[in-house]
């Protein structure tokens, strides 16, 4: 009943702080304002992710002093404050590059230090063991992760419902694998997407802008390794419960540098952008995605926790139709180019 509460109390927080925020950014020129690559017409506030980021750290504080969470591990979630910062910096003044990678690999780089050697990943033919190689591949995850999340972030509804289904999803398996930690910091980041939903769902009146989208990533990075230490969740569970964002970030990446162009500056070429088109609406999209989420990758995640030994081959399963399926709409290529 206590944990309801706090949940309860999370939700009308994050609500209401957006709704705030909403008005202070409209008072104050804070807008995301439509260039010829989006898909809104008309300006919005931006900048509510802050709100997440805020009350999730404070609720992981208040956790933490009451005991129910490592220190090593609060410190590696207080690395997001950092890729908060400069996500906000970013939607005031437009960093450059320069400015917001080194913080991006700092932020990644302050979680190895506190939280230690990545434990073992198993690709089902072979282990690959705790190493320097397995420590610097996941500095580099938490970093694609949080930009993956960024790139993901254009359909109204769609990151902050993303996050709330992987959140349910990571609460429902660790109360099944008695993780506490994992059930705690789940249930917490879940109720905060929710009240921040309420006003980015379709048609958003207020979008979450880096500072939320680049934070969400990073933290959920976080997350998978504590449920990895934790031997609760395994990199394939991650993989699956964010898969559709995993394959059309990688697949349009892949194939805009394949294409030889600036890969690094902002475009509309994501499957999900060119499926906005053809469906007719954001609400469309981001309910087939969360659909697609609850039918087909949440059963193979689960799946992965109650047999691990076949992670990696449930993944490549699970995975596999969704990179078909991003290709088919396009992803990578101009939507003035689709079709020749």
């Amino acid at each position: 009943m206590f944990l309801a509460a706090v949940l309860s109390g999370l939700f009308i927080a994050s609500f209401l702080l957006t709704g705030a925020v909403q008005r202070i950014a409209l008072r104050g020129g804070m807008l995301d304002i439509p260039v010829s690559r989006s898909l809104h017409e008309e300006a919005k506030p931006v900048g509510g992710g802050i709100v997440i980021a805020l009350l999730f750290l404070a609720y992981a504080g208040a956790c933490h002093l009451q005991g129910s969470i490592p220190l090593r591990e609060f410190l590696a979630l207080a690395g997001g404050a950092l890729v908060a910062l400069v996500g906000l910096l970013d939607d005031l003044w437009k960093l450059s590059l320069a400015w917001r990678i080194p913080a991006q690999f700092a932020a990644a780089s302050w979680v190895i230090l506190w939280l230690g050697n990545v434990p073992p990943i198993d690709f089902y033919f072979f282990v690959l063991g705790e190493s320097f190689l397995l420590n610097a591949l996941a500095v580099l995850a938490l970093v694609w992760l949080l930009n993956l999340y960024n790139f993901m972030d254009g359909v109204d509804g769609l990151a902050a419902g993303e996050l709330v289904f992987v959140n349910v999803l990571g609460f429902m398996i660790a109360v099944l694998a008695d993780d506490a930690v994992l059930g705690l910091l789940s249930a917490g980041f879940g109720a905060v997407a929710l009240g921040f939903l309420v006003w980015n769902w379709p048609p958003a009146r207020i979008f979450m802008g880096d500072a939320g989208s680049n934070f969400i990533g990073f933290s959920l990075g976080v997350l998978a390794l504590l449920s990895m230490r934790h031997d609760s969740m395994t990199v394939w569970t991650w993989l699956l419960l964010l898969g559709v964002f995993v394959s059309d970030a990688t697949v349009t990446l892949v194939r805009r540098i394949a294409r030889g162009d600036k890969w690094y500056e902002g475009h509309c070429c994501h499957a999900y952008q060119h499926a906005v088109e053809r469906l007719g609406g954001h609400r469309r999209v981001t309910l087939a995605i969360l659909a697609l989420n609850c039918l087909w990758l949440a059963p193979l995640a689960w799946w992965t926790v109650i047999r691990p030994q076949w992670g990696m081959p449930l993944a490549l399963a699970g995975l596999a139709p969704l990179v078909i399926l991003a290709l088919r709409l396009g992803a990578g290529v101009p939507a003035t180019e689709r079709g020749r």
